[in-house]
């Protein structure tokens, strides 16, 4: 967004009497004064307004005038204040444990029978008649810190309950799929075309199987964090160790699922029945759309054995960063797709 120009003042020339000489000149113009500078009318002031605003609003309208786009918002907010929360907890952190270490080096400096006196920042206030003193900048980084942890918090549950409805477009998945499984097997395979169109492409029995396996394990991991939410809400009745329960094996579900995605986009880019003859005849935009999905399954796949695990394998900034990934990929294709 480009900004509208300032207006500069014009300085006068410079005086005479700034020359090297010895008395002062006088000069026969006065000097000429800067222009005034005359008060803008509302019209050029919300003219001086960033020119793109609208059409940044126009479209980010459009990214949350959808279910996936509001997600996909969700999960880049979500993320990203994770891991800025994070890094400004960590580097506050070591602010603080750097400044109690040279607080303790001065006091143990202090010779022998100095008291010393421990202040709280109310009986300061007390003391300096209600004002109390600047925060630290460690202070306000750790404050600020617990802010976008909460807003991180806040943005996932809302998540969560959006994927509740998650299930009612998996059964439109399954009705498809046994549509389409059906009505291949009723199909006879020696028919011949009066058209030119070529014939669509069956697909192959393990390809069919990993697609049911697919579409049983997302039906499980969701089952299970439904279950699992909404108990944690006094909705369900599992108790709060067949939550954490559920939680878990949800994610390690959804880590199969991952592995399988994995595994698909390798055999569709080194495969035997692709090669890599095949791969290269892919156009631009197909290929970019398997990089971008290949990333984000690698992204993802980290993760998943982490929530899946009984202790956890990364930290939370480790978290921020891996989770940005799939956030920014799929943040810049919805924003794309608003132009």
């Amino acid at each position: 967004m480009a900004d509208a120009a300032p207006e500069v003042d014009v300085p006068p020339p410079a005086p005479i009497a700034d020359l090297p000489s010895g008395d002062p000149i006088p000069s026969s113009t006065p000097p000429s004064k800067p222009p005034k500078r005359q008060p803008l009318p509302l019209g050029a002031l919300l003219a001086a307004l960033p020119s793109n605003l609208d059409s940044f609003l126009v479209r980010l309208e459009k990214c949350l005038s959808t279910p996936s786009g509001i997600d996909t918002v969700m999960l880049f907010l979500c993320y990203a204040s994770k891991l800025s929360g994070s890094v400004l907890s960590s580097l506050s952190q070591s602010a603080l444990r750097r400044s109690a270490r040279e607080w303790i080096a001065l006091v143990a400096a202090l010779p022998r029978g100095t008291t010393v006196v421990f202040s709280s920042p109310a009986a300061a206030a007390a003391a300096g008649g209600g004002k109390t003193a600047l925060p630290t900048s460690a202070a306000l980084a750790l404050l600020l810190s617990k802010r976008l942890t909460s807003l991180s918090s806040l943005l996932s549950e809302a998540r969560m309950i959006m994927r509740l409805w998650s299930l009612l477009g998996m059964y439109f998945w399954a009705r498809r799929l046994l549509r389409h499984t059906f009505s291949s097997s009723t199909t006879p395979t020696n028919t011949t075309t009066t058209t030119d169109k070529p014939p669509i492409p069956t697909p192959s029995k393990l390809a069919t199987l990993l697609e049911y396996l697919r579409l049983a394990l997302c039906i499980t991991f969701q089952s299970l964090e439904n279950g699992a939410y909404l108990s944690s809400r006094g909705i369900m009745s599992w108790t709060p160790a067949e939550q954490g329960r559920a939680f878990k094996w949800s994610a390690r579900f959804w880590a199969a699922y991952v592995g399988i995605e994995i595994g698909r986009l390798a055999a569709e880019r080194f495969g035997p029945s692709s090669g890599a003859g095949a791969f290269k005849a892919k156009t631009k935009q197909e290929k970019s759309e398997w990089t971008k999905k290949t990333v984000r399954q690698l992204a993802w796949a980290p993760l998943t054995l982490h929530w899946g695990s009984d202790k956890g394998l990364v930290s939370d900034t480790t978290v921020g960063v891996l989770a940005c990934i799939p956030g920014v990929i799929q943040m810049r294709d919805l924003w794309a797709s608003t132009a």
